[in-house]
């Protein structure tokens, strides 16, 4: 009995440093969150593809915690506000950061 206490208690003792080890921090994120960021990511990054007047391959975009920052340089203001739309449109998307500049 006292030999299924220890081995109950190690096991307790790992899945707790698992699960501390996994959580998030207001400047990391957990492992969940980072899959959901990089899934959020792609989306973003296919529908400013899909958006035939913006040059995809000069848009930068990261995601953390849900929010989408874009970068790099474009042609003009109105790309900017149509990428930032784009983005925004995206479901899951919680906040977009512009950081995009004209050429």
């Amino acid at each position: 009995m006292k030999l299924f206490r220890f081995f109950a208690s190690a096991i307790l003792a790992v899945l707790l440093v698992l699960q501390v080890g996994c959580a998030s921090t207001p400047t990391h994120e957990g492992t969940g969150e980072y899959v959901d960021d990089a899934v959020l990511t792609t989306k973003v990054k296919a529908a400013i593809l899909d958006e035939p007047t913006l040059k995809s391959a000069e848009i930068n975009v990261e995601t953390f915690k849900g929010t989408v920052q874009l970068s790099g340089f474009v042609g003009s203001q109105s790309d900017i506000k149509k990428a930032v739309e784009v983005a925004h449109g995206v479901k899951g998307v919680k906040a977009v950061k512009n950081d995009m500049r004209v050429k």
